[in-house]
């Protein structure tokens, strides 16, 4: 295989995760009971045996610097690492002013290594992809620029950038988050478009080169899907991956999945498809383990008391949970979380070290990290109520933020 330079996008403010992301950048959110969403993308690149990596970091870094120091320090020998880089401001004081500016801020590090090929992705989606499949298919294709796409419903358009193909793979149109009216479809198939996943695989001179040309130019946003990918397209060497072609090893039997959990409703939805009799992903494959970080905690305690049972229905629970007499149905549930006597959680997310007291209802809700319920609570029951103390998505999901002492 060519010599590989990785990066990692991980500057992302997350306004729309808000109250979420209120002290913790997007990729640090927590997913999925015991995983940070940026664990997804690292675990992509760790199993496809791709360990050069750089994490550019920006905005709110502290919680995403910890993870990554406890969960993915990697010993530097035989070239090997996972570093974090920081926004430093080499070109200008300024911050990162597009995801193309954040590569170019950092140039240096890809002119000093000199690789073949450069790895671009970002660290917000939920997915497993072996990257090792779309290097060869770009080696094959020898193009400059290989963009991976996935076929999604026309009425999700405006949140991509939409591609045009032709039947050799090459990419011959591109539209930056159109809107839903003038999308471009997928011929034969007026319901969906092939949308861009937001990762990237260029060779490295041609990349240099177009960052340099792209930050004289004061017109740019200095953005890949602004500037960037309509500019190299119509040169004719960017081809498409179809993201559909990825087999994971040991997970032949399941359809491709790939899921932006940019918004609530979209996090949430992510949570809940994971607590499925047969999820869209698999948690459990040795043959793709998902590394993260494990704080040094019992395993789950579940008790039954006073004649009311501990039932626990499709839902997962981390290490450390201590769980009395109390009722989960289609539920995630971070570390060390107290759940008190005759209580009830359905299709909820509750993370990490958070306390939830006797005869309380918990519906349809996100609670955040460090929050303490008392008792006899209810939450996602009376949604009016609930606008007046805590975020409620437009779907009618519940946002408790960090920290929030609950009381009736």
């Amino acid at each position: 295989m060519a010599k590989v330079l990785s990066l990692i996008l991980a500057g992302g403010t997350g306004t729309r995760l808000q109250p979420l992301t209120q002290s913790r950048t997007k990729p640090s959110v927590p997913f999925g009971g015991s995983y940070r969403l940026i664990d997804c993308v690292l675990n992509n690149f760790v199993n496809s045996d791709l360990l050069r990596i750089y994490v550019l970091t920006q905005f709110k870094s502290q919680s995403l610097n910890e993870h990554l120091h406890k969960a993915w320090m990697l010993n530097n020998v035989t070239d090997t690492f996972i570093d974090t880089i920081p926004a430093q401001m080499r070109m200008g004081k300024h911050w990162y002013s597009g995801t193309a500016d954040a590569i170019y801020q950092n140039i240096h590090f890809i002119e000093e290594d000199q690789p073949d090929i450069v790895c671009i992705f970002g660290s917000d989606h939920i997915y497993k992809m072996d990257i090792r499949q779309k290097i060869a298919f770009h080696e094959k294709k020898k193009a400059v620029l290989t963009v991976s796409a996935i076929k999604l419903p026309k009425k999700e358009a405006y949140h991509f950038g939409i591609i045009k193909v032709d039947k050799n793979g090459r990419m011959i149109g591109f539209v930056e988050k159109p809107s839903i009216e003038d999308a471009p479809t997928i011929p034969g198939d007026p319901d969906h478009v092939l949308a861009s996943m937001g990762n990237y695989i260029f060779d490295s001179k041609e990349l240099c080169k177009e960052l340099k040309l792209d930050a004289k130019n004061k017109n740019s946003s200095h953005d890949f899907g602004k500037d960037i990918i309509p500019k190299l397209y119509k040169q004719g060497s960017v081809y498409v991956y179809d993201f559909s072609t990825n087999v994971i090893p040991g997970e032949e039997d399941f359809e491709t999945y790939w899921r932006d959990v940019g918004t609530i409703e979209s996090y949430w939805q992510g949570n809940m498809e994971l607590t499925k009799a047969k999820p869209p992903m698999s948690l459990y494959n040795k043959r793709w383990p998902l590394h993260t970080y494990y704080p040094a905690l019992p395993p789950a305690f579940f008790k039954s008391t006073g004649g009311i049972k501990c039932v626990i229905r499709k839902s997962l629970i981390s290490d450390g949970c201590h769980i009395t007499s109390a009722s989960i149905k289609k539920s995630v549930i971070g570390s060390n979380v107290f759940i008190g006597k005759n209580s009830n959680v359905f299709e909820s997310v509750i993370l990490d070290d958070t306390k939830i007291g006797k005869n309380c209802t918990i519906i349809k809700s996100i609670i955040d990290k460090d929050v303490f319920v008392a008792d006899n609570i209810e939450i996602g029951v009376n949604l009016e109520k609930d606008k007046k103390r805590f975020v409620v998505s437009d779907d009618g999901i519940v946002v408790i933020a960090k920290g929030t002492k609950v009381y009736e």
